[in-house]
C-alpha cells in the first residue's frame, strides 16, 4: 500500500473519537461507583477523582449530575434494547415471549448498575427527563410487536397490547426489585419465582380458547 493511500483521520474525527472515548470512561465509571460504593459516591467530583481530571471536563461533556444521569439511562436503554434484538424470532410467539422476558432477567443480572439506575431508583434525586422516557418505549418496542403478533395470531386475548406489555414488564421488574433488595434466598429461588411470575403472567393473557 503506497502512502498516499493510507487511510487517516481529520483532527475533527480525531477529536470527536476522543471525546466518545471519554464520554465512555467517565459512564462507566460512574456505573462501577454506584455498584461499588452506592449511589451517594455518584457525584461529579467522585467520577472527577477516580478518573483523574477536573470536574470541568465532565461538565463540559454532562452539562450536570442530571445530564450524566440521563446519558446512563439513554446508555442502558440502549444496551436493553441490544439484549432483545439478539433473541430470534420464531414462529411460536408465546415462546418468543417467553425468550424475551428471561433477556430481561439476564439483563438485570449483568448489568445491575444500570438497572439499579433506571428501574430502580439507585438514584433518588434523578428523574428521566423526556428523552430518556422515549429511550425505555423504543428499548420494550420488541415485547410489544411481539405481543401485537400474538394477539393477531389468536394467541392473546385482544385488548390494548401496550397495558400487556406494562403488566409483563411490572410482575417481571417486581420480582428482580425483590430479589436486589435482599428478599429471596438466593439467585435460584429468585431465578424459580420469577419464571412462575412469568408463566402466569401469560397465561393470564391468553385467549378463552387456549
Amino acid at each position: 500500500m503506497s502512502e498516499s493511500s493510507q487511510s487517516y483521520k481529520t483532527y475533527s474525527e480525531v477529536k470527536l473519537q476522543q471525546q466518545q472515548l471519554l464520554r465512555k470512561n467517565v459512564i462507566d465509571a460512574a456505573c462501577i461507583l454506584l455498584v461499588e460504593e452506592g449511589p451517594e459516591s455518584v457525584t461529579v467530583r467522585r467520577i472527577a477523582q477516580k478518573l483523574s481530571c477536573s470536574t470541568k471536563i465532565i461538565y463540559s461533556i454532562f452539562g450536570s449530575k442530571d445530564g450524566l444521569a440521563n446519558e446512563m439511562y439513554l446508555d442502558g436503554c440502549r444496551l436493553l434494547a441490544e439484549t432483545f434484538q439478539h433473541v430470534p424470532v420464531t414462529e411460536d410467539v408465546l415462546a418468543d415471549l417467553e425468550a424475551l422476558s428471561w433477556a430481561y432477567w439476564e439483563f438485570a443480572q449483568l448489568h445491575s448498575a444500570y438497572y439499579k439506575m433506571m428501574f430502580g431508583g439507585a438514584l433518588s434525586d434523578f428523574k428521566p427527563d423526556e428523552q430518556s422516557l422515549e429511550g425505555t418505549t423504543t428499548a420494550l418496542s420488541r415485547i410489544l410487536q411481539t405481543v401485537v403478533h400474538a394477539m393477531e395470531q389468536g394467541q392473546l386475548a385482544e385488548q390494548d397490547p401496550l397495558l400487556v406489555v406494562r403488566m409483563l414488564w411490572s410482575a417481571l421488574h417486581g420480582v428482580i426489585h425483590l430479589q436486589f433488595a435482599g428478599h429471596f434466598s438466593d439467585a435460584a429461588v429468585a431465578h424459580k419465582i420469577y419464571a412462575f411470575t412469568m408463566k402466569q403472567t401469560l397465561a393470564a393473557c391468553k385467549a378463552p380458547s387456549l
